[in-house]
């Protein structure tokens, strides 16, 4: 019997071991991106307008007439998809935190003023939202994004044009719940100014949620630049993107499957990572901070 008991304990702690390893693969692809895209383009030399005709359609793996060889193989104009899914992943790691920390920017000062001094500017917040809420956001991105001439600054607004509510919506229910509390009362009958109480007490108690939030609107915002990318509306032709790439792979899906496959693997093993980060700081800070 002692045996037996001694071996339960030692599989519950392999099973626990293994379950922390587990969760830190998501962290450690997301490093791998961020590694890839800062570091890839200093190692890898790519022209995105640049043809090769002779190097057009290679399988992956290939050797390329300048005597190099094409991992990922080419796409219908000679250039390498290896390349382009390393200056993809820089593109999209840039546009998502940019847009991110724009929309927490936004977010946080107008959600935490809301539910701190409630009154008119909170009836003027709820009312906005419900407005924006009226239409799909990726429809306003789309527009947006369409009426102007393509480039990282106009999809970064784009982006953040719908982003900053969820930010607005979970910093105002932590303020709405906060400012009751006992010690706020002690701060403003000793005279702390209400931006001293929003800085010092409040904005502070946000942090948990907020990074949990913002780790899934960047899975949602790299994969809505890839969709304005791969429409056409997101970035220029001198600029890499996986939507664009994925978009000029389509044509070929029967004879040239790698040109759009390998990108949207590449997409999808971010998005699927980013999201399992999401959820598990989600159910560390609480759900409830979250609805």
């Amino acid at each position: 019997m002692t045996a037996v008991a001694g071996v339960r304990p030692r599989a519950a702690r392999r099973w626990a071991a293994g379950r922390r390893w587990l969760s830190r693969v998501p962290y450690a692809v997301l490093a791998l991106y961020v590694v890839v895209g800062g570091a890839g383009p200093l190692l890898i030399d790519y022209n995105p307008v640049r043809v090769a005709l002779d190097d057009r359609l290679l399988a992956p793996g290939t050797r390329l007439a300048a005597g190099g060889i094409a991992w990922f193989g080419t796409d219908g104009l000679g250039r390498d998809v290896l390349a382009q899914v390393v200056y993809g992943a820089r593109t999209s790691v840039i546009i998502g935190v940019a847009t991110v920390v724009v929309s927490c920017l936004i977010g946080v000062t107008v959600g935490v003023a809301a539910g701190y001094f409630r009154g008119w500017l909170d009836t003027v917040l709820a009312r906005g939202i419900d407005i924006l809420l009226a239409f799909p956001a990726i429809l306003l991105t789309i527009v947006i994004a369409g009426a102007f001439e393509r480039s990282v600054l106009v999809v970064v607004t784009a982006l953040s044009a719908t982003a900053w509510i969820s930010f607005a919506r979970v910093t105002r229910g932590v303020a709405l719940s906060v400012r009751e509390r006992a010690f706020i009362d002690a701060a403003r009958v000793l005279g702390v100014r209400p931006a001293q109480i929003l800085v010092r007490h409040i904005v502070p108690l946000t942090a948990g949620p907020v990074v949990a939030l913002a780790t899934l609107e960047f899975a949602l915002v790299v994969l809505a630049e890839a969709g304005l990318s791969f429409l056409g509306i997101g970035l220029p032709n001198s600029a890499v993107s996986w939507g664009q790439t994925i978009a000029n792979g389509k044509q070929y899906l029967e004879t040239a499957w790698w040109i759009s496959a390998l990108p949207g693997v590449a997409l999808s093993l971010l998005i699927i990572n980013i999201g399992i980060l999401g959820d598990q700081l989600t159910a560390r800070y609480g759900r409830g901070h979250l609805r």
